[in-house]
């Protein structure tokens, strides 16, 4: 009950003196009603002006399709943009070659615009065709969508810049890549590293399928990437195995003691693995082996029991094998909880702005899609969702505040959940992806370089650029955020970073794997001076579907 009053009554009028600072301390951006219209219609404008950089920019990335921590190109790319446009940019921020921080602007309010720009192993897919054709077979590929954001964040911040310099607003512009979200790799290692340190409003975008955003607790699981290492002594597998002592043993004995342990865990855990190092040839002991476990759960201390459990049955595995092992940490999330204040103000752009126009041709090929996938062939949204109610935070023993009582269910991670607990923070969710795909899969890299994609881009760039302005031009709504966040939010419960002292971020990852696809994948990066798009470059009729696809539906 407390906790739900507390959320209904945040909302209340500041005091005048509290309104005064920070009035103040936003250097007085006030304009009339009918300006801040007309400074939005002008934003609309000048992102319907920047359609063609759009599309070059979602082509390029999408082009380049670069796994975690191996996204050179794409940040080359990217920051070289930004810095042509006059942000000051610092590269290999928090020890991350592909990192960096782009910022323009003086003053208060800081704004953070942040999304991710790392793909899919095996994702590699011809954008526009409406089943499995990769590119390159077995090359990595946009399988998410991740092309997309950065080019969206770079639109409104150019948006909202002119406008700024225009009329002499006060306020600074960050916009950074998530490096290696796939892996949930870096965006603690940015927390760790201060870089939202000053930030009033972290305004992320994550692709989707329709205009959106959440807000409250429940944004995905958290969850800590865990690898176990074990060192055995390599035998003769026919001529001595009794002078062998094999860690693939160990590797599996894990693997099995955590399946036996899955029937006791909630129902929210979710707990994944592969074997990343099995052993070199049949005949050999396995000296040694390797394997790397995703530990997801609701909130910090059950993501740590997992933990626990996996350590504890590394150390029994080891002890009935007569191994060693040791264990690295590779990425870690925490649980999203995003600002109600910004969520309501930016969902009030998103009705402003509507969902695009979609072509015959772009429903087309939705439907093809959603029939190849066999999904229910509905085609793209049309109609914006409405802002969804608030969600409760589950209490320790799976129940909720009011008799919510449910145990949350398990759900994938994101690791913009870190800098949600740093900064008030929210996720706006933009069209470019077609609804029905089964995530991380080459099929939801087919809309990726398309007009379904560029007309997604455009609409959330109109929403983030006048989100922007209004944190600019109001800083009760910032004040109202950082009052969400201290009294509603953070009340119970407090940030604390998985990432011990010594742990350091997994830049090494995907290495092999870009080293073995980079100079193929290199003869089809996307050549703007010579093709109007992507499409053009690789031959490919928009869109090209199966006879008999439903796509007439």
């Amino acid at each position: 009950m407390i906790f739900a009053q507390i959320e209904r009554n945040f909302v209340k009028k500041l005091s005048i003196a509290i309104l005064a600072s920070a009035l103040a301390l936003f250097g007085q951006n006030k304009v009339t009603p009918e300006k801040e219209a007309g400074m939005k219609a002008d934003l609309a404008g000048q992102i319907d002006g920047m359609k063609k950089q759009a599309q070059v920019m979602v082509d390029t990335v999408f082009s380049y399709g670069e796994l975690g921590f191996q996204e050179f190109e794409t940040s080359k790319y990217l920051s070289g943009i930004l810095e042509k446009e006059g942000f000051k940019v610092q590269r290999g921020v928090a020890g991350i070659p592909t990192a960096f921080l782009a910022t323009w602007g003086e003053g208060k309010p800081v704004i953070s615009l942040g999304s991710d720009i790392d793909d899919i192993p095996q994702a590699s897919q011809k954008p526009g065709v409406a089943w499995h054709e990769p590119i390159i077979a077995g090359a990595p590929g946009h399988g998410e969508g991740h092309n997309s954001g950065l080019p969206l964040q770079i639109m409104a911040a150019l948006a909202v810049k002119k406008v700024m310099e225009r009329e002499h607003l006060k306020g600074t512009l960050q916009v950074w890549p998530g490096v290696a979200e796939e892996l949930l790799g870096t965006k603690a290692y940015y927390v760790r590293a201060g870089m939202f340190k000053g930030v009033d409003v972290c305004l992320f975008a994550h692709v989707g399928n329709n205009l959106g955003v959440n807000s409250g607790p429940g944004g995905g699981n958290g969850m800590v990437s865990v690898e176990y290492l074990f060192k055995g002594e390599s035998a003769h597998a026919a001529g001595a195995p009794w002078r062998g002592k094999s860690a693939l043993d160990a590797v599996e004995l894990m693997d099995v003691g955590y399946n036996f342990r899955r029937e006791h865990l909630r129902l929210a855990t979710r707990v994944h693995n592969v074997i990343t190092n099995g052993g070199d040839q049949p005949n050999v002991v396995p000296p040694n082996a390797a394997v790397w476990y995703y530990f997801r759960e609701a909130d910090y201390e059950h993501i740590m029991n997992l933990w626990r459990i996996g350590d504890n049955m590394a150390k029994a595995a080891s002890l009935m094998t007569d191994t060693e092992f040791t264990s690295r940490l590779l990425g870690s999330a925490w649980e999203g909880y995003f600002s109600r204040p910004i969520a309501e103000a930016m969902y009030k752009n998103i009705e402003k702005v509507g969902l695009p126009q979609w072509s015959d041709d772009d429903q087309k090929l939705a439907k093809a899609y959603q029939a190849e996938l066999k999904q229910p062939v509905r085609g793209l949204a049309t109609k914006i969702r409405p802002l969804a109610p608030l969600r409760q935070r589950q209490n320790q023993d799976g129940t909720g505040d009011e008799g919510f009582g449910q145990q949350p269910m398990g759900g994938g991670s994101d690791d913009i959940g870190d800098v949600s607990w740093t900064v008030p923070t929210v996720t706006l969710s933009y069209p470019s992806n077609i609804p029905g795909g089964p995530g991380h899969n080459w099929a939801n890299a087919i809309s990726m370089a398309t007009p379904i994609a560029h007309k997604g881009v455009v609409a959330g760039a109109k929403v983030q650029a006048m989100t922007i302005l209004d944190i600019v031009l109001h800083p009760e709504l910032v004040q109202a955020a950082w009052d969400y966040y201290n009294n509603v939010q953070t009340k119970d419960m407090k940030y604390k970073s998985f990432l011990r002292p010594d742990d350091k971020p997994a830049i090494w990852l995907n290495e092999k794997t870009m080293a073995q696809y980079r100079e193929q994948m290199k003869k089809f990066y996307y050549d703007a001076s010579k093709y109007d798009n992507y499409l053009d470059q690789l031959g490919i009729k928009y869109p090209t579907v199966r006879a008999g696809s439903g796509a007439n539906q």
